[in-house]
């Protein structure tokens, strides 16, 4: 790809995100009645391919069960409120209720400082695994070795390793870095581990083991990542970037296939056929979900990065309620603007362009037109 020169000492490649593309239609149609938009990780398949972010403002236990037989896949946060606490549904009401940003931080942070409790960690796992659904936890980095003996205890079927950004060598002299390769090698559960954003990183990742790798940093609505540490990659070439990584990965493990996940910038209905034409299998959705009327936040969207105690990289942010979980992930939809039917949508647009299967559509042709007005 060509490189554009910044100045004479610095030069950058040009970076698309979700809004920079569109989908083309082509000759043929379909009914979207015949479209299959179900996804399959490991010995699991999902009836819509997403994974709802591990946030407290988008999962709790019951959201987790309520996600999982609508057809897709919660994460629970094993670092947030429900592993720290017996009975975290005042605090969550509290922080909904806290009408200033700089006093809803600095309670996050409060209210974070309290110890993870492993048996805690059992009981919500056991929650949700006890309703039949699939059951799916994640932890940071730095927490999954002290973790993650309870974590795997508990019967976790899917474990998410996700920090803003992952990589395959961690390079500390405060602890013992975590050997993923080691760590995944030793597991008997599949591990989708991230994010990345590079062809580079994701390589790596992808040579740990993992079944499934998390694309973006930065990008999320609750995130002010890029503000506070100036990083950034546009979702739409990372997420391309790591489909290229995952091709050449096939080539030389002879046949193995890593599942790429959009986790970052999408907020919309639109941007989830989006991301399936840059190379993704599923999407990791949060803000979209924490716009749901019985989601734990009530409206409220913020992540692990809010509560951090040196250097929050993310805020509390309001994006008030549209309708329940099951109006925005199928519908039916009360709203013009991309944020209820979710996968409704999905569907239409690959009848649309003449698509029946998730893997096809990754082929569609898509546009680059940078001046489309951003939302």
């Amino acid at each position: 790809m060509t490189e554009i020169e910044i100045g004479r000492g610095k030069r950058g490649r040009r970076a698309y995100s979700f809004d920079d593309i569109a989908v083309v239609p082509s000759r043929r149609t379909r009914d979207p009645k015949e479209v299959s938009i179900a996804w399959q990780i490991d010995a699991y398949r999902f009836e819509l391919p997403f994974l709802a972010a591990p946030m407290d403002s988008v999962v709790s236990p019951q959201q987790a069960i309520a996600i999982g037989r609508l057809g897709g896949l919660g994460v629970l946060n094993l670092e947030g409120l429900w592993t720290r606490y017996e009975d975290p549904q005042p605090l969550l009401d509290e922080i909904a209720s806290i009408t200033d940003e700089a006093a809803a931080t600095r309670r996050l942070q409060e209210v974070y400082a309290a110890p993870i409790r492993a048996e805690l960690i059992k009981q919500r796992i056991q929650e949700v695994r006890d309703s039949g659904v699939v059951t799916a936890a994640a932890l940071s980095p730095q927490r999954t070795a002290e973790f993650s003996k309870a974590v795997v205890d508990a019967g976790v079927d899917v474990f998410v390793i996700r920090g803003t950004t992952v990589s395959a060598e961690h390079v500390s002299s405060a602890a013992e870095p975590l050997n993923l390769k080691q760590f995944i090698y030793e597991l008997d559960v599949p591990v989708i581990v991230g994010g990345c954003a590079t062809y580079t990183a994701a390589l790596h990742l992808m040579r740990t083991g993992a079944a499934g790798v998390l694309v973006g940093f930065g990008g999320g609505a609750a995130h002010t990542t890029r503000n506070v540490l100036g990083i950034q990659v546009p979702m739409a070439t990372a997420v391309a970037d790591v489909a290229a990584a995952r091709r050449d990965y096939m080539d030389e493990s002879g046949g193995r296939y890593v599942h790429v996940i959009a986790d970052g910038g999408v907020g919309y209905s639109g941007d989830i056929p989006k991301a399936v034409a840059c190379g993704a299998d599923a999407v990791m959705i949060g803000a979209a979900l924490a716009r749901a009327t019985d989601a734990p936040g009530k409206g409220f969207h913020w992540g692990m990065e809010a509560v951090h105690e040196e250097l929050p990289r993310g805020k509390r942010v309001n994006l008030g309620t549209v309708g329940t979980t099951e109006e925005i992930l199928t519908g039916p939809s009360h709203t013009p603007d991309g944020t209820m039917n979710l996968f409704g949508a999905l569907r239409r647009a690959m009848a649309t362009t003449g698509y029946t299967e998730l893997k096809e559509f990754q082929r569609v042709e898509v546009t680059v037109n940078p001046a489309l007005n951003h939302r």
